[in-house]
This record gives structure tokens, sequence and C-alpha cells, in this order.
């Protein structure tokens, strides 16, 4: 097992997750940030919603979790922004390095 894992989470809107995503590889918080648009289906304030949102997959370094949570937390445009950490139990060795070498 290695020690990298991909941390969730999703946006509203491009710029917000544009934002985030660049925030976190300029700071050596994240390696790599993958962008892609989703339709997310969930209930809030009593309600079912159905939106178009941003996902965003950070990849990073286990140690940097709790940095890049709060990160996204100061950065994020929703007031419970979901943050969701899966740990990378398999990889080529090289591009594990690589996010090794990319992140502080």
């Amino acid at each position: 097992m290695s020690e990298v894992v991909t941390i969730m989470t999703a946006c509203g809107a491009a710029e917000n997750a544009e934002a985030i995503a660049r925030a976190l590889v300029a700071e050596k918080l994240a390696a790599c940030v993958q962008m892609l648009d989703v339709k997310s289906v969930y209930f809030w304030n009593d309600e079912t919603h159905a939106d178009p949102e941003i996902l965003l997959l950070i990849k990073t370094r286990a140690v940097l979790q709790d940095a890049v949570c709060a990160r996204i937390q100061a950065l994020h445009a929703y007031d419970l922004p979901e943050i969701i950490a899966l740990p990378v139990t398999f990889g080529s060795q090289g591009y594990l390095d690589w996010v090794a070498a990319q992140t502080k």
C-alpha cells in the first residue's frame, strides 16, 4: 500500500473548482487535481436536488490530508463541502514517486 490518497470534493461553479485546484497545486498540497463535470443528486435543506457540479480528484500524500482539508474548507463556496479521502491501494511506482516529489 502506498502513502498516496485521492481526495474528492465537488463544487457548484467552475471558477471555485479551478481556484481550489490551482491553490492546492501551487502550494504543493497536491501533485495533480482532475476536474470532471458531473451531475449530483442529493438531499439538502429538506429537498432533493439534482445539480451540475465539478468533481475534483486531488492526488496527494496521506500526511497532507489535514492540510488539504483545511485549504478546501477555506476556499470552498459551499457551507458543508464534501471532503473524502480514498487510499490508493495500488499505483505504478513511477506515478506514486511523482506524487511524492510534487508535494511538500
